[in-house]
């Protein structure tokens, strides 16, 4: 039977996490996950993991999107949104792949949106910080990036660059996906920014950030520059009246 919520996982050489994440995600007691699976044509073979796990399974809970090559975070979100609306689930959530966002905690994050907020956001930095295993150069990266960002914007937000979130379908069709600009992590921003600007409402709900066991990190130094000069840029196309 198909959920009213979706979790979207963008993947690139997840072959060591892909099954481990499905299987946790779809097992949750208390609430119901579907999961989609959007890969950027893996080499190590990702994509073919999900593939038999959706054959195995015989259901619609497991699916999959195929893109042609690597081609951005935020547009694999994009497409996964699409997805979401065009299938008809009524919550839609990213997570990443890695375990870093704990399978337990998406319970929460979609009860406060079904509940009271339009967002509800994952947060590190709500509570204290709560990130595990990374290093400390990271972890303060992270951490003034996101006070960076709630300042120039003026959202009140205190991760405003989490991953894990649950958007309410009307947010996202609220907003335009074809004008989403950034396709790093500058589009975390982008996203919670225009549904700030709009009028959603936006709720932080405490999680432990847990770093990565097996393969590989996709963060750089590039993409915090990336967020950093891009959330001026938003700013401004806010005050021109673009957003």
């Amino acid at each position: 039977m198909k959920s009213d919520s979706l979790v979207i996982i963008p993947t690139y050489n997840e072959i060591e996490n892909v099954e481990a994440i499905i299987g946790a995600v779809t097992s949750l007691g208390g609430h119901d996950f579907d999961v989609l699976v959007v890969d950027d044509n893996s080499p190590d073979g990702t994509a073919a993991v999900v593939e038999r796990i959706m054959a195995e399974r015989g259901d619609s809970r497991v699916n999959l999107l195929k893109r042609a090559g690597k081609m951005g975070l935020g547009t694999a979100y994009i497409e996964g949104f699409k997805w979401a609306l065009a299938a008809g689930y009524d919550y839609v959530i990213e997570m990443d792949a890695d375990f870093s966002h704990r399978p337990e905690d998406l319970i929460p994050l979609q009860a406060a949106c079904a509940e009271r907020a339009d967002v509800s956001v994952g947060s590190r930095y709500v509570s204290g910080v709560n990130v595990v295993n990374w290093p400390i150069g990271r972890v303060l990266m992270s951490y003034f990036a996101s006070k960076y960002v709630k300042v120039i914007t003026g959202m009140k937000v205190h991760d405003t660059t989490a991953g894990f979130v649950c958007y309410r379908r009307s947010v996202l069709e609220a907003i335009d996906l074809e004008k989403v600009e950034f396709k790093g992590y500058a589009f975390q921003i982008e996203m919670k920014f225009t549904a700030y600007k709009k009028g959603f409402k936006i709720e932080e709900v405490p999680i432990v950030f847990v770093n990565r066991r097996l393969g590989t990190s996709k963060m750089s130094g590039g993409i915090f520059s990336e967020a950093l000069l891009g959330v001026v840029k938003l700013r401004l196309r806010a005050m021109t009246g673009k957003i």
